[in-house]
């Protein structure tokens, strides 16, 4: 199976990130335009939380807080779940699905290489698995 750093190959290594000391309006702003449903939160290169429309339904909206008046570091989900380039993609699919997370960074050393959601991981298990049923149809048929 193919693992994460082909998927960045396909899908590009965009970053999308926010400071912790941003307001929360500011990232759902950032997330809207982007058409993401997570940010990175970010101390310059360092990795230090994500905030996800998640986070943003469950810890401002339920809660009756200001989305202008809250930092996003205080409804980020932190420590981050990342994986390195070389993880599986089946792998990726089981963290998220036992941890309950969409969005995964993608990490080598303390650098961010890129952020890959269940809807990629989805799209190349699919891809996959087509590739997979052509060859065993060519096999079959030769």
């Amino acid at each position: 199976m193919r693992q994460v750093k082909h998927l960045l190959d396909r899908k590009g290594n965009d970053i999308y990130a926010i400071a912790p000391e941003a307001p929360v309006l500011e990232a759902i702003k950032h997330m809207a335009e982007r058409r993401v449903g997570a940010l990175l939160v970010m101390r310059g290169e360092q990795l230090v939380g994500i905030i996800s429309e998640r986070d943003y339904a469950r810890k401002v909206i339920l809660q009756g807080r200001s989305s202008a008046q809250t930092p996003v570091s205080e409804i980020m989900s932190s420590p981050v779940l990342t994986v390195t380039p070389d993880t599986d993609v089946f792998d990726c699919m089981r963290m998220c699905t036992d941890s309950r997370v969409r969005h995964l960074p993608v990490v080598q050393g303390h650098r961010v290489m890129g952020v890959i959601s269940i809807g990629d991981l989805v799209m190349e298990v699919i891809s996959a698995q087509a590739e997979q049923i052509e060859q065993l149809q060519r096999y079959i048929t030769s």
